[in-house]
């Protein structure tokens, strides 16, 4: 038997057409749009198929978005007898993770993340943070960096996705400052991010009470499958724990790269990437090149991969 891992993308991933191909071959998939569309009490089926762009890309639209298209791959995948030994999710993915691994259920789950989008987008004052991606300097080094920052202007570490690819957050003038500081310490590049905001860092914080009293009022049950937390990097199945890092998990790191080291020493034979777009295999193959990488996105993908594990399974 297989040991598989599925993981689940987060922001950024989106793009007008997600699902699409699934929804107009599958039934299954077809009755869960139209369960989302009822639950969000909006049409997110017709903004993923049809856009516009801009719409889908806010944080409130985006995060619903992903889950959904995530979920419908992974109803297929279990259709076919296929279950992860183990999951994880990139910052939002956490949430397809939690509602794989059966944690909480796509109804609940799909209003708590447009909430979590809402709350972000909210926390902080529209343009005035952002993220930026630093290549090619470790964690360490980066910390020695920001502390050379002006006092006044906050920047912490908010991805940390695999070798010499760390992710930085916080106010924009923090993070051009920040940029010079890690060029003249070594970067190879500072690259901005085209995102809504300074998401993973300390000004995040404001978000927290009201999330962490909307998340209780929602039902997380305990995990029949590990989910690595991307505040621990560690594997977690019980339902207080889940809630806890869920609250943690808006203002602290996203620890992708040690979350995958500590799932190969767990014995994982591949990784499987169920969702839209190939980010988090291209993280997989700088962190571990013999490690086997699956990115399902469409039907055709999805079939090469069955195949494989049902060939490797016989």
């Amino acid at each position: 038997m297989k040991h598989i891992a599925f993981m689940f993308p987060g922001q950024g991933s989106q793009a007008v057409g997600m699902g699409k191909l699934f929804y107009d071959e599958y039934p299954e998939v077809q009755k869960l749009y139209e369960q989302a569309n009822n639950v969000l009490n909006k049409d997110i089926r017709a903004l993923m198929f049809e856009g516009p762009e801009e719409l889908l890309t806010e944080t409130e639209n985006a995060q619903p978005a992903l889950l959904l298209a995530s979920t419908a791959i992974h109803t297929l995948l279990m259709k076919e007898g296929i279950k992860p030994a183990m999951t994880v999710g990139h910052s939002l993915g956490e949430y397809s993770a939690l509602v794989a691994s059966g944690s909480i259920t796509l109804d609940a789950a799909l209003p708590l993340v447009a909430t979590r989008g809402k709350l972000m987008e909210e926390a902080f004052p529209k343009g005035q943070g952002s993220m930026a991606a630093v290549l090619g300097l470790g964690e360490e080094d980066i910390k020695s960096a920001l502390k050379k920052l002006a006092t006044d202007e906050v920047v912490d570490i908010a991805n940390l996705n695999c070798p010499g690819q760390i992710v930085i957050s916080g106010t924009k003038e923090g993070l051009e400052q920040a940029g010079k500081i890690l060029k003249e310490n070594g970067a190879k590049r500072v690259l901005p991010l085209n995102v809504s905001g300074p998401f993973h860092s300390r000004l995040m914080k404001s978000a927290n009470e009201e999330f962490g009293t909307y998340l209780k009022n929602t039902v997380v049950d305990d995990a029949n499958i590990p989910v690595y937390a991307n505040v621990s990097a560690a594997p977690v199945t019980k339902s207080s724990e889940i809630k806890e890092l869920l609250i943690k998990q808006l203002y602290s790191p996203v620890r992708f790269e040690d979350s995958i080291r500590h799932m190969i020493e767990a014995g994982v034979d591949a990784f499987v990437e169920v969702g839209n777009g190939k980010v988090l295999s291209g993280l997989v193959r700088k962190i571990d090149r013999k490690m086997p990488t699956f990115s399902i996105q469409d039907p055709g993908s999805m079939k090469k991969f069955i195949d494989w594990y049902k060939e490797e399974d016989s």
